[in-house]
């Protein structure tokens, strides 16, 4: 029998329904923040275990507080997102792209919806099927792409070939700009990417619409779409850019870990395990626990 929701774990998880992505800084100092606001036993290293009782609840009604990495930098978040794994896998095959974006966005049950808002249904409320629309291609010249990114002049292009309403350009820009304010896309200058937070939301999705043109990354075996290629055509393994500079720190002579060919690409200088971060710098970020908003505040009135 699952362990019951002690109320340090119901406060831990009604900041994560209002902020749905937190890094994991924040994460850690929300788990110390509940557990002795409501006097519960607290230890810094048992975060995980903490969550584990969380989901454990939350399985019933397919959800999770599931932890990712952003492709970017490498540093961890932790989302709370709709478990896309009870989707029967069949179900891919008998829709094309935009219906079953649709029936992902819309699939909640009534008891998520009446529990919270979670990412994936207030997307499919506050979007516009057009623009909804508008996302699914820009993430199809997103994974088409050879760097995980889509310039604005192509997004732009597209929104005069939308299937169920054309938008202008300022009109698509504005959809733009709200998608990456709402966390579902990245821009910088001028080319947009998928958000960490996209990406743990609709990973399945991405897996199985684009199973032929994604690939996982050979380290940590997630989808890799901003990320380094082994240039041996026999091989053709991806890494994403964070595990490169992880898998790669301290070595004078970098080679494919899959083939053993010289890997020709330059190896950032980026990897910060949380573990290396001193003390002090965490005590810090202890005091930052994010705060419970008005789930009306963040609720947006669906568009006509």
């Amino acid at each position: 029998m699952a362990r019951p929701l002690g109320e340090s774990h119901k406060r831990f998880l009604q900041t994560m329904m209002v902020n749905g992505i937190i890094d994991g800084a924040k994460a850690r100092a929300l788990h110390r923040h509940c557990c002795e606001t409501h006097g519960a036993h607290y230890a810094h290293d048992k975060l995980d275990e903490f969550i584990e009782v969380i989901n454990a609840q939350l399985q019933p009604m397919f959800m999770q507080i599931r932890k990712g990495m952003s492709e970017e930098d490498g540093l961890q978040y932790h989302a709370l997102v709709s478990d896309t794994n009870t989707i029967n896998s069949k179900f891919f095959y008998y829709y094309n792209h935009h219906e079953l974006l649709l029936y992902f966005l819309l699939s909640s049950s009534p008891v998520q919806v009446n529990m919270a808002e979670t990412d994936v249904t207030r997307m499919s409320t506050d979007y516009a099927d057009n623009e909804l629309e508008l996302f699914r291609k820009t993430m199809d010249l997103i994974v088409d792409s050879d760097n995980g990114t889509a310039s604005s002049t192509d997004i732009l292009n597209c929104a005069d070939s939308l299937q169920t309403k054309k938008l202008k350009k300022r009109e698509t820009e504005h959809v733009l700009n709200r998608l990456v304010q709402d966390k579902w896309l990245n821009e910088k200058n001028g080319d947009y990417s998928l958000s960490t937070r996209c990406i743990m939301e609709m990973e399945q999705y991405i897996r199985m619409l684009y199973q032929d043109q994604v690939k996982v990354c050979h380290i940590c075996h997630n989808v890799a779409l901003q990320c380094q290629m082994c240039e041996n055509p026999t091989c053709g393994i991806k890494i994403h850019t964070p595990c490169v500079a992880r898998y790669f720190k301290g070595r004078t002579d970098p080679r494919c870990p899959a083939c053993e060919d010289f890997w020709p690409h330059e190896i950032p200088d980026m990897y910060r395990s949380p573990s290396s971060q001193s003390e002090t710098q965490s005590a810090a970020k202890e005091n930052t626990a994010p705060t419970p908003r008005s789930t009306a505040q963040t609720r947006r009135t669906r568009r006509s």
